[in-house]
């Protein structure tokens, strides 16, 4: 794409095989996957096992910046079904920023790493001309015995999701989506209580357990709808979602209504989509009942992406789907 203006959020798919994927510097003699669009995590081996690494920036939030970041990288490498051992942050701070900033935002890294299990190795941190608030980016490591990834889903299989919908939109629009005045004050602080659900580690751990899941991928950027996307362009295969079986927390419902928003668009970190093997769905529900509720939500197979809503209408994805967040923050002037 020589032209045009991109929009906020993830790069469109098709630019980033054409650019950033093609362009991978120098070829390594370790047994290495390749980078690939829509998977969570890049996997080398060494030795009798395999070094995961995965990074992740937080750009459109303020409130607790440093505890989404190391949740959600800690998030893509249980993708594999492993927690994160590792990490590297670094920390952008926009200019007049203050050492009470700072120290905020390392004190959320800190105890979240703590509490995840994550050792921090170092990083980078500094204050960036022309930033309108901070970033933080996070880059975790693993060594592991074994892992699966987005690219393992299977024609047949089936399609699952943990908890509900757009979790973390849920706890960003309530706290910064300027929904004082459309609801309460009770429902927003349910709302913005939304965030202690963004771990998807113990899920992913469990359900890689059961060896009944060949793929898993939490539902970031794009939300649920997304997430499949990205898990069909990374393994190849198609998949049919159906909008009325995935389950949407009333919260998030009341904000979308308010919002005239998309759930199933909606940023949903704390959701995990999993490909099944036919026959095992009880299986992986049943080991994850103490920890998160397991849904089945459609189908895997063909070559086709498609959402059948509510109204009988079936939606076909050509490309991964703008996140609704964005959406809001643009309307706001604030991306």
């Amino acid at each position: 794409m020589k032209s045009g203006v991109l929009r906020p959020g993830k790069v469109p798919i098709g630019l980033l095989e054409k650019t950033v994927l093609r362009m991978t510097g120098a070829s390594s003699k370790l047994e290495a996957v390749p980078p690939g669009a829509g998977l969570d995590f890049a996997s080398v081996r060494v030795g009798r096992e395999f070094l995961l690494v995965s990074a992740d920036p937080i750009t459109g939030v303020e409130h607790r910046i440093g505890d989404y970041a190391v949740q959600v990288t800690a998030n893509d490498i249980a993708t594999s079904g492993n927690r994160q051992q590792f990490a590297e942050t670094v920390i952008l701070l926009p200019e007049k920023s203050r050492p009470a900033d700072l120290e905020e935002i390392a004190h959320q890294i800190h105890s979240a790493a703590e509490r995840l299990g994550v050792t921090i190795l170092g990083g980078h941190t500094e204050v960036t001309p022309g930033l309108r608030r901070p970033i933080v980016s996070v880059t975790g490591f693993s060594l592991v015995d074994a892992y699966v990834s987005s690219g393992g889903v299977r024609p047949g299989d089936t399609l699952m999701m943990t908890k509900t919908a757009g979790i973390e939109g849920t706890a960003v629009l309530a706290s910064e989506g300027g929904l004082e005045g459309r609801l309460n004050p009770r429902e927003l602080k349910r709302a913005g209580g939304f965030l202690s659900r963004i771990s998807v580690v113990e899920e992913g751990v469990k359900a890689f357990g059961t060896g009944g899941v060949r793929a898993m991928h939490d539902c970031t950027e794009g939300g649920v709808l997304g997430a499949a996307f990205e898990m069909s362009v990374a393994s190849g295969v198609g998949f049919e979602l159906v909008e009325r079986a995935v389950p949407v927390a009333a919260e998030t419902r009341r904000i979308c209504e308010a919002l005239s928003l998309d759930p199933l668009r909606l940023i949903a970190s704390g959701a995990m989509l999993m490909a099944v093997k036919p026959g095992e769905e009880r299986k992986v529900a049943k080991a994850l009942r103490s920890i998160a509720e397991t849904t089945v939500i459609g189908s895997l197979g063909g070559t086709a992406r498609v959402c059948a809503r509510d109204g009988g209408k079936k939606e076909k994805l050509t490309e991964a789907p703008e996140d609704e967040l964005w959406r809001v923050l643009r309307a706001a002037g604030r991306r």
